[in-house]
C-alpha cells in the first residue's frame, strides 16, 4: 500500500512550481489595464493598416446600396458588415479610416501641446516670482476661453483643414501640461540635489534638463494619456458641428452628424462611429488612471 500513497505526493510536488508560476503571473497582471490596452491597440492597428484591412474605400459610394442595414438585420449583406450610410458608403470602412484621422489629429495636437506646455511649466515653476505670476495668468486666460466658440470663429476665418484643426487643438492642449509641470517643478526645485547642482555651478538649462525634467516625465506621460481621449472627443465635436475635417475625409464626428437625420430608420449610421468615440475615450481614461497609479510614487506608497 505504500507505493500507492507515495504517487499522489509526487504528482502534487510536480505541480507546485506550475501553480506558483501561475499565481505570480496572475498577481503581476491583475492590475494591468488589459481590456483598455487591447481595445486601444486594436484601434491603433486599424488606423495604421486602414488601407489594407478596410473592405472598401472610405469615399467609395454605391447609391443603390444606400442605407443598407448591418449583416445581422433583415436586408443586410456580408458586403457591408456594419451597413452603409445615406450615400451608400460602407460604415465599417469609414470607421476604420476615421480611426486614422482621429488618432493622427489627437497625436499631433498632444505632441505639440506636450512639448510647449512642459517647457512653459518648467520655466514658470523654476523662476517663480513675477515670471510665474505672469505666465500663470496667461494659463488662466486660456482656461477661461471656451474652446468651441474659438473653434467656430477660427475655422470660419482660416477654413477647415487637417492643419487648422491640429493647430487649434494644440493651442489649448498645452495648458494642462503647463499647470501640472509647474507644480512638480516648484516641489523639485526645493530638493537637495537641485541645491547641490546650483552650488556646483550648474547652469540653469542644465538644472532644468538634467535634474528637474526627469522628475516630471511621469507626470507628462499621465497628462498626455488622459488628454488624448478628450482631444478625440473635441475633434469629433468640431466635425459634428461642421468645422472639423472637411468632407469627404471620414471623421467619426462627421459620421455621427451624417446619420442624425436617420436615427429612427437607419440608426447604424450614427451608432457605430459614436461607439468608436465612446470606447476610445473610455479606454484612454482607464489607461491614464492606471499610469497615474503606477507612476506616482506617492500612490504606490499608499497602496
Amino acid at each position: 500500500m505504500q507505493p500507492k500513497k507515495s504517487e499522489p505526493k509526487i504528482l502534487s510536488q510536480s505541480r507546485v512550481p506550475v501553480f506558483r508560476l501561475l499565481a505570480r503571473l496572475r498577481h503581476r497582471i491583475r492590475n494591468w489595464p488589459i481590456v483598455p490596452g487591447v481595445v486601444l491597440l486594436t484601434f491603433v492597428v486599424m488606423g495604421v493598416f486602414a488601407p489594407l484591412i478596410s473592405p472598401h474605400g472610405p469615399t467609395e459610394a454605391t447609391l443603390r446600396d444606400r442605407r443598407t442595414p448591418p449583416v445581422w438585420l433583415d436586408g443586410g449583406t456580408s458586403k457591408y458588415v456594419l451597413g452603409t450610410d445615406a450615400q451608400g458608403r460602407g460604415i465599417l470602412s469609414r470607421v476604420i479610416h476615421g480611426t486614422k484621422v482621429s488618432f493622427s489629429i489627437a497625436g499631433s495636437a498632444i505632441g505639440l501641446g506636450m512639448v510647449f506646455g512642459t517647457l512653459y511649466g518648467l520655466i514658470s515653476g523654476y523662476f517663480g516670482g513675477w515670471t510665474d505670476e505672469i505666465l500663470m495668468r496667461i494659463v488662466e486666460i486660456f482656461l477661461a476661453v471656451p474652446l468651441i466658440m474659438v473653434a467656430l470663429v477660427f475655422i470660419v476665418v482660416v477654413g477647415p483643414s487637417f492643419t487648422s484643426v491640429v493647430s487649434l487643438l494644440a493651442l489649448f492642449s498645452w495648458v494642462q501640461f503647463a499647470r501640472q509641470v509647474r507644480g512638480e517643478t516648484l516641489y523639485l526645485k526645493a530638493s537637495d540635489y537641485v541645491a547641490l547642482a546650483k552650488v556646483s555651478g550648474a547652469s540653469t538649462i542644465r538644472i532644468l534638463l538634467r535634474h528637474i525634467f526627469p522628475g516630471v516625465v511621469n507626470t507628462v506621460v499621465v497628462v498626455a494619456t488622459l488628454n488624448v481621449g478628450g482631444l478625440i472627443l473635441t475633434e469629433s465635436s468640431l466635425s459634428f458641428l461642421g468645422v472639423g475635417i472637411p468632407p469627404p475625409t471620414p471623421s467619426w464626428g462627421s459620421m455621427v452628424s451624417d446619420g442624425r437625420n436617420y436615427l429612427a430608420s437607419s440608426w447604424w449610421i450614427t451608432f457605430f462611429p459614436g461607439m468608436a468615440i465612446f470606447v476610445t475615450v473610455i479606454g484612454f481614461n482607464f489607461l491614464g488612471d492606471w499610469l497615474r497609479d503606477t507612476l506616482d510614487p506617492r500612490l504606490r506608497q499608499v497602496g
